[in-house]
């Protein structure tokens, strides 16, 4: 097989065959998995739920990651955050003639080992090659459906004044690796993204409550603007404990130099999550022992005041608001 993509490769013939064989299914391959027009699967029990995302990241490959990776983590975040376990993925890739034929297995490496590590079946797909500058390297996009679990019902508008506000590990990870790997301010830390799927972490929060008001994944915009997307359509106000929210020491310090604030970088593997005050240790307490949330903590709290609002309050008492998220921070983070 060639050692880059060419446009032969999306035109349906022998070449087409060679790359859907000696990469897509080597690594895709499950009962479930499609050679026809459309996957035929079980349909689960009771409600559904259904997501869809794009993935144009640049770098396509970073620290923790690359874009296949993401593009399973993605929509598997997304399914999870409504309470359902991801059972399909389809998966359509557009890919830039003369693109590396083995970054592009590396690609598919991970997105198999991802969809593996979150229990679900990627059952269909597509490839399509674009001429030479019409795509930056690689594009994809997945389209994913989960189970409802029965009782669940997280939803955007369901924060209520005293429920906690917790998060499932450090913040801004992801953000601050994309920004360093593009290697524009010729930085050097030791950070790595945080992405990864999270359906496990939602599972073990469910089995301690059903009570669960909100759950969502803070990607772009990070935390930050999810608080406030929360904030606005509960019509509820947010207060933060500043010291209480987690942030690595080299995040830290990307955001010191640089005048950023680590609430607004993108996760790719931290999920923000409101419940009730009586739960909340005990969602914390079980999320720690999963690895990819051994830092969950509580940061704040939903107050009645200052709805529609974020307040941080200070290690010397003070209060301020945080500022609303305005533009694009960093394009293409996912």
């Amino acid at each position: 097989m060639s050692d880059i993509v060419t446009l032969a490769h999306g035109a349906g013939g022998t070449q087409t065959s060679e790359l859907i064989n000696n990469i897509v299914k080597k690594y895709f391959d499950n009962p479930d998995l499609t050679a026809d027009d459309a996957a035929v699967l079980a349909a689960p029990k009771g409600k559904i739920a259904v997501s869809t995302d794009g993935f144009i990241v640049s770098p396509a490959f970073f620290p923790g990651g690359n874009i296949g990776k993401l593009s399973v983590c993605g929509t598997v975040n997304d399914l999870s955050c409504m309470g359902a376990r991801p059972r399909y993925l389809t998966c359509a890739m557009v890919i830039e003639e003369g693109f590396s034929m083995a970054d592009l297995d590396e690609i598919a490496r991970q997105m198999g080992e991802t969809a593996k590590k979150a229990g679900v079946h990627i059952v269909a797909g597509d490839t399509k090659v674009a001429g030479k500058g019409q795509v930056d390297g690689v594009f994809i996009t997945t389209t994913g459906v989960g189970e409802l679990l029965p009782g669940a019902c997280p939803a955007g508008n369901r924060a209520r004044p005293g429920d906690a506000i917790i998060v499932t590990g450090d913040v801004g990870r992801h953000g601050c690796t994309i920004l360093l790997a593009r290697n524009d301010f010729g930085m050097d830390a030791k950070v790595t993204s945080d992405c990864a799927p999270l359906w496990n972490a939602v599972e073990s929060m469910f089995g301690v409550t059903k009570d669960i008001h909100v759950i969502r994944d803070a990607t772009r915009g990070g935390v930050g603007t999810v608080l406030y997307e929360i904030a606005g359509q509960s019509n509820v106000g947010i207060r933060l404990i500043r010291e209480d929210i987690p942030v690595s020491d080299g995040v830290k310090g990307v955001c010191g130099m640089l005048g950023l604030e680590p609430l607004y970088l993108a996760c790719e593997g931290r999920l923000v999550v409101f419940a009730p005050r009586e739960h909340a240790e005990d969602l914390v307490e079980v999320l720690r022992q999963i690895p990819d949330c051994s830092e969950a903590k509580i940061i704040g709290e939903v107050t009645e005041e200052n709805p529609g609002r974020v307040v941080v309050r200070t290690p010397v008492g003070g209060e301020a608001l945080l500022p609303q998220p305005s533009g694009e921070l960093l394009p293409r983070i996912c």
